[in-house]
């Protein structure tokens, strides 16, 4: 090939195209600490039957640890923050997250926010998103994700998704504790995520929405209360139906106290659900007096 381009071209037959940049010239991003950025990203699998899956991928940018694979059917808004909250018990919040520009993960050319946008914001972890088009920015992710597949190919083609879970969760042990890694000098990534300190959000938290609204526990013995940008539905128990409360609201942390100031409920919303479980009930006591404060 290159010969009949070198014969075209000298018999005139080509126009001179200008060179690609050099490799040598493209600046490789690489974050200094543990946490300092997990890259983000969802790809395409199947099952046995052939039936589409999605596999969601948390990647720390530092150590190349893999922080979380789990599957789903389809990655919906609440899966990435359900996700990121379960790794972030394990591993400490990250200073930021970098994704692409999903319709799952931003809203941004839609003039909104999703839900991961929104409970990141809340934590003071900045958001960051690649140029559309442009893939190499989230290359890691996109590199263990060839990594990951290929494991998955010498595997039994799993016939549900909570069996490709099995086999995504031997593939991050074996991964991140016994596989060397080229790119870290022949150690694995939980070496180098533990060798090192750990990055920590340096962002502001939004302030907290304080607020009392008075409200009326329905007949099935539930509440509600929009956060977020999503209606909650928090149970009390049937014991208290028809009965008249107020919410204090402190961000996610919510008071349900009865007009004569008996506390029936207190909890912190789970962002990812909007039926919140069943708590359980605490010792009656005046809180109006804080209530008064709030308002």
């Amino acid at each position: 090939m290159a010969t009949v381009w070198r014969i075209l071209k000298r018999h005139g037959l080509i126009s001179p195209q200008p060179h690609k940049r050099p490799r040598s010239s493209f600046i490789r991003f690489e974050a200094k600490l543990p946490n300092e950025t997990w890259q983000l990203d969802s790809t395409p699998w199947q099952l046995a039957d052939a039936s589409p899956v999605e596999i969601l991928n948390f990647l720390d940018d530092k150590s190349r640890l893999a922080v979380a694979c789990k599957t789903f059917v389809t990655v919906k808004a609440a899966d990435p923050v359900h996700v990121f909250h379960s790794a972030s018990k394990e591993l400490g919040f990250p200073a930021s997250l970098l994704s692409d520009n999903a319709a799952v993960f931003t809203a941004k050319s839609r003039g909104g926010k999703v839900l991961l946008e929104l409970e990141l914001e809340r934590l003071g972890i900045v958001f960051k998103h690649s140029t559309p088009y442009h893939p190499q920015t989230c290359g890691k992710v996109e590199r263990f994700h060839q990594t990951l597949k290929r494991f998955l190919d010498k595997q039994p083609p799993a016939a549900s998704l909570a069996e490709l879970q099995f086999q995504l969760d031997t593939f991050r042990d074996y991964y991140n504790s016994r596989r060397p890694h080229r790119a870290l000098n022949r150690q694995t990534p939980i070496a180098v995520f533990n060798s090192l300190i750990k990055a920590r959000p340096t962002e502001q938290p939004a302030a907290a929405d304080h607020r009392v609204r008075r409200d009326k526990i329905d007949s099935f013995g539930h509440v509600t209360l929009r956060y977020l940008g999503r209606l909650r539905h928090i149970p009390v128990g049937t014991a208290h139906k028809n009965r008249r409360i107020r919410l204090l609201v402190a961000g996610p942390d919510v008071r349900i106290v009865t007009d004569d100031g008996q506390l029936i409920r207190a909890l912190t919303l789970d962002p990812t659900r909007n039926y919140q479980p069943l708590g359980g009930r605490w010792p009656a006591h005046n809180v109006l007096q804080q209530a008064g404060t709030m308002s």
